[in-house]
């Protein structure tokens, strides 16, 4: 009979896995939770007095969902305002504010004077703010700097845009520029074309007025679509950023926030600084 064949079997000498410390797990997350920690505090240092401010005097509010969000939108909103103090702040208002009590429209967070407001008088070809008319005569009654502004669409006769804001809007000595506001991009149009009725609307109410208007847009608009082709005209620039709490030297207004509270208006309403005092903004005024 034939022997069996027996295999011997190989043992396999396995590598012995290094043992992890857990004491460097534990440093790990230490050094994690620590960096937060740092992070949260050195925030809270940075607006603290928007938060003392705060919790100071609106302390009963109700927060939902909506008032968190204009929580943390008034304490950067009185870090940037103590920032600059020495700057010129204003408003700017349209149907969207409802009927506006001209004569409690005075101040923002009961300390800073509220000076100038830019009033939405045309949206397009064809259609008038229909609280035009009552904001542009509340506003002088109410000893403010005014200007006019028109909510350009890209997809409308640029000129029949312009007349139409001409008809609306009569500037008067002591009034600010006109101004045209532009935040969308064309649906059936290329930007060359864009571009070209905005500056005709711009020559065409120009020479109507005899002052050069100024350009309301979004920062990235700006930056992307105006900035080098419109550089010989002055910009009132929209940013919200949290991080942000000065504007930059080539704007000539900074819209800073969409959620103010103002004595007199319902709701919230958009706040801007302009890049001087108010003995300069006279200066820019028409005469």
């Amino acid at each position: 009979m034939r022997k069996k064949l027996v295999r011997r079997q190989t043992t396999r000498i396995r590598k012995s896995k290094k043992k992890i410390s857990i004491f460097s797990g534990k440093l790990v997350r230490f050094s994690v939770i620590a960096f937060f920690m740092v992070l949260v505090l050195g925030v809270g240092y940075h607006y603290r007095n928007g938060l003392a401010y705060y919790f100071s005097f609106k302390s009963n509010k109700i927060l939902s969902k909506e008032a968190e969000g204009k929580r943390i939108s008034d304490v950067r909103n009185f870090q940037v305002l103590e920032k600059n103090e020495e700057k010129s702040i204003g408003l700017d208002v349209s149907e969207y504010q409802g009927k506006i009590s001209w004569s409690y429209v005075d101040t923002l967070e009961k300390k800073y004077p509220l000076h100038f407001v830019f009033i939405r008088a045309t949206v397009g070809k064809d259609r008038k703010d229909r609280q035009y008319n009552r904001n542009w005569l509340g506003a002088k009654e109410n000893k403010m700097i005014r200007g006019a502004y028109h909510y350009y669409r890209p997809n409308e006769n640029s000129l029949e845009q312009a007349a139409l804001f001409i008809k609306t809007v009569r500037l008067q000595k002591g009034d600010l520029p006109p101004i045209l506001d532009i935040e969308k991009l064309p649906k059936n149009q290329s930007l060359d074309s864009l571009k070209t009725g905005l500056k005709r609307w711009l020559k065409a109410v120009e020479l109507h007025y005899g002052v050069k208007p100024i350009i309301y847009t979004g920062e990235k608009y700006y930056d992307d679509f105006l900035k080098d082709e419109f550089s010989n005209y002055l910009f009132w620039i929209a940013n919200y950023n949290f991080y942000r709490e000065e504007m930059d030297d080539d704007w000539l207004f900074w819209q800073f926030t969409e959620k103010a509270s103002i004595p007199g208006i319902k709701g919230n309403v958009d706040v801007n600084i302009y890049n001087g005092d108010v003995e300069q903004l006279r200066y820019i005024t028409v005469e």
